[in-house]
């Protein structure tokens, strides 16, 4: 539960820094995508393996 609410923080902080610009913002909502999926347990699909990218 701990651990959630630290991911979540941090994606609220991360949030707080996109811009609105697609480009600038990518890496941004890339982290953004990969906590959220750490937060929620969601793999990517049709995955077998664990995924490297955020360890899923």
């Amino acid at each position: 539960m701990e651990q959630n609410v630290q991911l979540q923080a941090e994606i609220d902080q991360l949030k707080t820094q996109l811009t609105g610009d697609l480009f600038s913002d990518m890496d941004l909502k890339d982290q953004i995508h990969n906590l959220e999926m750490k937060l929620n347990g969601v793999r990517p699909m049709d995955s077998h393996i664990d995924c490297v990218g955020c360890g899923s």
